[in-house]
């Protein structure tokens, strides 16, 4: 490995349950297309280990090539290698799966990777600071935004046009249309 191997992976789902007999895995995307990187030829795999997982550096996961994946219900199914029956897909459990940033492809202008969200001030059309994205949170409907002030109060702002009217990286900021009071 070399230095630049030591940078966070971007975590893309999760190993659920075990899929069949023969060694496949069920793994729910964290992801709006699961597809694009179904399609990458190896993986990165890590034990989870509460909310730093996504921040562990490259020497705690592990390589995993694809051998086998496609899309079955509301999630992926994959074979991976080294992962040759039901006893060692059920080991796989509650893994995270990952992948480098530059093995990931482009997001368009209004697609964000979720670690890219982590991090950014929040900040309402008044200018008055909400506090910082700690999280997200899938539902199925929308994703949520869940911002953490600097005095421990926690909002859950939904993650869609109405509300969040501009994420500007380069400023480190997300401008909602929310109320502090709210």
């Amino acid at each position: 490995m070399t230095a630049a191997d030591t940078n966070p992976l971007i975590v893309l789902g999760k190993i659920t349950v075990p899929y069949g007999i023969q060694g496949w895995v069920r793994i729910h995307p964290f992801a709006d297309d699961p597809l694009a990187w179904a399609k990458m030829p190896q993986w990165w795999v890590a034990a989870e280990k509460g909310d730093g997982a996504a921040d562990a550096p490259l020497a705690q996961w592990r390589p995993c090539k694809v051998k086998q994946c496609r899309w079955h219900g509301d999630g992926l199914v994959a074979q991976l290698d080294g992962v040759p029956d039901r006893n060692a897909a059920e080991a796989l459990q509650g893994f995270l799966v990952g992948a480098p940033r530059e093995a990931l492809p482009a997001t368009a202008d209004d697609e964000f990777y979720w670690v890219d969200l982590v991090g950014l001030d929040v900040v309402n059309t008044r200018d008055e600071k909400l506090g910082q994205v700690a999280g997200l949170i899938e539902t199925g409907a929308n994703d949520v935004l869940r911002v953490a002030s600097e005095d421990g109060e926690e909002r859950l702002l939904p993650f869609v046009a109405a509300v969040v009217l501009a994420v500007e990286k380069d400023a480190h900021r997300i401008r909602v249309d929310w109320e502090k009071d709210w």
